[in-house]
């Protein structure tokens, strides 16, 4: 049983976590032994919501780096499992990752692996982490598996933020482009447009197009805002379910502008995870099962998971990956075959991430620079459209009254 509670430590500070017993008695004598002073022990799931709100929230990325790097300093100095695990619960501020933590040095206390500890959170530790930790622990290296795995989620936290700090700029911009048009489609246009009604005549069809779109957005404001923000959360909720994310994906694999990007993202992933797993010692078949799982795109995701049925039975893993060439082109695969020949596979592939990383780089750089023409020219569109249909009416207004 899960028991939440709050003690105070030998120095006098109080402490917040989890701890597992059979029953509260049990639990409480745990924690004396550990050197606390129990001031209220109550069953998980039963206790007071605010111990309840602690466990909401998330784990953040940076916070399961700082994790593994300083677990695996702790190890190479000579540090238990269990103390350094201790030191990592004090250590961390995210209430939700303290008790996660907490419970984890409980589980290690009782004589389980830290593997099958974490194996409890999948939704916290992804297929990596367990993984690569699994196989430091059979091999007897874990603080070497804990700074593989440091490194590799170093380098997938930095691809995140560039695509990030990549992708503020047009999100803004469509943003901004599309609430400034429905408040002058609500507020502005039918101040324009009742002004031509008024004057009568025949209008021509853009400002006709413009009047009826006007009128319907001011007569139906309030439904228009929320089918807004109700298509938004059907987008989301779509792109949760399998069938919705594979279309989605399928457009990005299809839409010019960032196919080259969602590619080479999706391969400098693949070759950097693959590379750490082989280096770790885990076999080629589990890496490759691993490396599916984390992949984002269904595409790949699916190709890379039959790759690893394929080397199964017997397949080499060039042949496997080489079913698509819009997927893995002929480079990969003939860089990959080199290193199947040579026997230097892991090397091979660090060497391909470095080459992706290197181009998702430079094309995340010059991202802004091909986007920004491409808004303008839609900008410019609607800006030229409103104007002729607002300025021709005006134009025969003037000519009539002359």
């Amino acid at each position: 049983m899960e028991f939440i509670y709050t003690a105070t430590t030998k120095d006098g500070k109080r402490e917040s976590a989890t701890v597992s017993a059979p029953n509260l008695a049990a639990a409480g004598h745990l924690l004396k032994e550990r050197g606390l002073l129990p001031l209220q022990i109550s069953e998980q799931g039963t206790g007071h919501w605010l111990d309840f709100l602690k466990t909401l929230g998330s784990v953040s990325l940076n916070e399961k780096i700082n994790f593994a790097e300083n677990l695996s300093i702790m190890l190479k100095a000579g540090i238990s499992i269990s103390r350094g695990l201790q030191i990592q619960v004090k250590q961390t501020k995210n209430k939700k990752f303290k008790i996660i933590l907490t419970d984890i040095y409980n589980q290690v206390e009782q004589g389980k692996g830290l593997s099958e500890a974490l194996s409890r959170y999948p939704k916290i530790f992804s297929s990596i982490f367990f993984s690569m930790i699994k196989v430091g622990e059979l091999s007897g290296n874990l603080e070497k598996s804990l700074e593989y795995l440091s490194i590799q989620l170093h380098r997938e936290a930095t691809l995140k933020s560039k695509i990030r700090g990549a992708m503020i700029y047009p999100s803004v911009i469509v943003s901004a482009m599309v609430i400034i048009g429905v408040l002058m489609s609500i507020f502005v246009l039918p101040q324009l447009t009742s002004v031509f009604k008024q004057a009568g005549g025949e209008l021509p069809v853009t400002t006709r197009v413009v009047i009826a779109f006007s009128d319907f957005m001011a007569g139906h404001s309030i439904l228009v805002i929320l089918g807004l923000f109700g298509t938004l959360a059907g987008a989301g909720a779509a792109l949760r379910t399998y069938p919705g994310k594979r279309v989605f994906d399928f457009f990005l694999l299809h839409f010019m502008v960032i196919t080259a990007i969602v590619k080479k993202i999706n391969l400098a992933r693949f070759s950097r995870i693959l590379s750490s797993l082989l280096k770790s010692g885990i076999p080629i078949v589990q890496a490759l099962e691993v490396s599916s799982g984390s992949l984002g795109n269904t595409y790949y995701k699916e190709l890379v998971d039959n790759s690893a049925q394929d080397v199964k039975v017997g397949k080499s893993l060039t042949e496997a990956l080489g079913k698509d060439e819009r997927l893995f082109p002929v480079l990969v695969v003939q860089m990959i075959e080199v290193g199947e020949e040579s026997g230097t596979v892991q090397e091979i592939l660090g060497q391909l991430a470095e080459h992706y990383e290197e181009e998702v780089d430079t094309i995340l750089s010059n991202l802004s620079s091909v986007i920004e023409p491409l808004l303008l020219l839609v900008i410019g569109g609607v800006v030229g459209v409103l104007a002729m249909a607002l300025i021709a009416p005006i134009y025969n207004l003037s000519q009539t009254i002359q």
